[in-house]
């Protein structure tokens, strides 16, 4: 079975459609698990909310949904995502605010953990170097683990210490004895110099995790987000994806 997995999506509407468009390629895909930052950034936060919650089968939550219904202080955000997140909070419905609400902080799928941001902190911390990784180990404990936050596709391979490695599109990762944590990248805002969407395919049976780069109408984004008075640098960065 495959499942497709995806991660910060912040409220870009045309980056996740693209995403779902490629995902109903492959019949193959069972379920979509998402890991959080619904929201956040873009222009689209309530339909994007509809569509995960239709659409996935899995969900946790990341700083930005909790930031946007104020069950965390938004205060250490730089000023252009504050901004963003004081804007999302005005959009958002009823039935929004009681989705991110609900959403945990980690779930165990297969041989997987959901974390947002690290097992050892769902919510806030980063995984960006070998020690964080380490670091988390003792928090989780599936084989593997998937999580988000950084926008920057990258896996670890660990043992009692981690390495870190680079992930490209199409290109595969072979699951097996060593443990694993591994970053599909982000949907709605690629950090890695590469602005096409990105996440990730695991086969649960060949046990592989496969990366996918989307391309997706930027332009349209670009102009949702100016049309809503959101911040110049967000919308100048989506082209640059960074």
């Amino acid at each position: 079975m495959k499942y497709a997995v995806i991660a910060d999506i912040h409220a870009n509407l045309a980056a996740l459609e693209a995403v779902l468009t490629d995902v109903e390629k492959d019949s193959a895909i069972a379920e979509i698990w998402c890991l959080g930052d619904i929201v956040g950034y873009g222009p689209d936060p309530h339909r994007c909310i509809e569509i995960i919650e239709k659409r996935c089968s899995a969900c946790i939550a990341g700083n930005h949904d909790w930031a946007a219904i104020d069950k965390i202080d938004s205060s250490s955000f730089n000023p252009d995502a504050a901004v963003a997140i004081e804007w999302t909070s005005r959009q958002l419905k009823t039935g929004d605010i009681h989705f991110l609400e609900s959403l945990p902080m980690t779930l165990e799928k297969k041989s997987f953990t959901l974390a947002h941001g690290s097992p050892h902190d769902p919510i806030w911390e980063y995984i960006l170097s070998p020690q964080d990784a380490e670091k988390s180990l003792g928090f989780f404990k599936t084989p593997n683990c998937f999580i988000g936050h950084s926008h920057s596709p990258a896996w670890f391979e660990c043992t009692r210490s981690c390495s870190r490695h680079g992930f490209l599109q199409d290109t595969s990762i072979k699951l097996g004895k060593r443990r694993h944590l591994i970053n599909p990248g982000s949907v709605g805002q690629p950090r890695d110099g590469i602005p096409d969407a990105a996440y990730a395919i695991y086969d649960s049976d060949a046990e592989t995790v496969t990366l996918r780069r989307i391309p997706y109408d930027i332009a349209e984004t670009q102009q949702r987000m100016q049309d809503a008075g959101l911040p110049e640098w967000l919308i100048g960065r989506l082209a640059e994806g960074r």
